[in-house]
């Protein structure tokens, strides 16, 4: 029998409805009683180390995630499933991926119903965040996101949906595996990718979404000695208005590194069109492409690189990775 340890850290799953129809916090979990559910079957370890909103979290936290799952090595703990409000879920399912080693399955799972409306998907989805976290199927694939029986990468999975349980989705590549009566099954093998231990979280990063006939305002209200980097969510491929690049200019003659993002749910950013604003001259200025990554991912990529002592050609390939 496998022993998993069980950080709970709030959000929906976590949360009940009350009679005016608004979710609100309880004090306590109500997934902290249904550990019987799975008696005889599986060893569970249950925290409850946080008790927070989703958009309550910070990479402060995030860090003490990542702290704790550390200590699980050295306790004979063979997996840790983490319950999460969806907001944010897949910046700490990110930021875990990139901050820890491939010892043991993590795997992150929430809620879009709080745990007293009808059809609510909390309990459903912890238990097979459970059996995720004890299949021997499920090492080595980095940390794994499980709602709605499909399991998905930390990478790639976002948030599309307000409401619906259907919304965590892997656009472009799609999930890695699915569960079914008690069982992982896996489709897809995860690409390999740098890990950075790193032991603060420093540093301000700014994400700015790009527009139709944007200039370079926006740029130069963050063109001082505070900002530490800037990930750009791009038109199209990763193009931007041509008014856009004088700021941009002198923001990297400040070396502050810009990472650029498409800000299409689909694809993934690449320097095809050479044009004035287009991203071959953007890529020539010195501009770092995030392939496949969304503006929040790429916001905590660029923290941790900057945070793991890299020097600037290192930051450079780890951005670019």
């Amino acid at each position: 029998m496998k022993t998993i340890l069980v950080l709970h850290t709030g959000g929906t799953i976590s949360m009940s409805k009350e009679a005016d129809g608004n979710v609100t916090t309880n004090n306590m979990n109500p997934l902290l009683d249904q550990e019987e559910l799975l008696a005889g079957k599986v060893n569970l370890i249950v925290e409850p180390i946080f008790n927070i909103p989703s958009p309550h979290m910070t990479l402060e936290r995030m860090l003490e995630l990542k702290e704790r799952i550390q200590k699980a090595y050295t306790e004979e703990i063979d997996g840790v499933v983490i319950t999460h409000g969806t907001d944010t879920l897949e910046e700490t399912a990110y930021f875990l991926d990139i901050t820890l080693e491939n010892k043991i399955p993590v795997v992150l799972t929430g809620a879009m119903r709080s745990s007293n409306e009808i059809g609510t998907d909390g309990l459903y989805n912890f238990i097979s965040a459970v059996w995720t976290a004890c299949s021997d199927e499920s090492f080595g694939k980095g940390v794994l996101v499980v709602m709605n029986d499909e399991i998905h990468t930390a990478r790639y999975v976002t948030k599309t949906h307000t409401t619906n349980v259907a919304t965590f989705r892997t656009p472009t590549f799609g999930p890695i595996g699915m569960i079914a009566k008690e069982r992982t099954f896996f489709a897809s093998e995860v690409r390999p990718q740098e890990i950075c231990d790193i032991e603060e979280v420093t540093g301000e990063v700014y994400v700015i979404k790009a527009y139709a006939g944007m200039d370079g305002s926006l740029f130069d209200l963050v063109d001082n000695d505070k900002t530490d980097g800037i990930v750009i969510e791009a038109l199209g491929a990763g193009n931007l208005p041509p008014e856009t690049l004088p700021s941009l200019e002198r923001l990297l003659a400040r070396n502050i590194p810009i990472v650029l993002v498409s800000r299409c749910s689909n694809g993934i950013a690449e320097d095809i069109y050479d044009y004035e604003g287009g991203g071959v001259n953007l890529k020539k200025m010195g501009i770092v492409f995030s392939r496949g990554l969304n503006g929040p991912k790429a916001r905590i990529r660029l923290i941790v690189g900057l945070n793991s002592g890299k020097d600037s050609q290192s930051l450079f390939d780890f951005l670019s990775e």
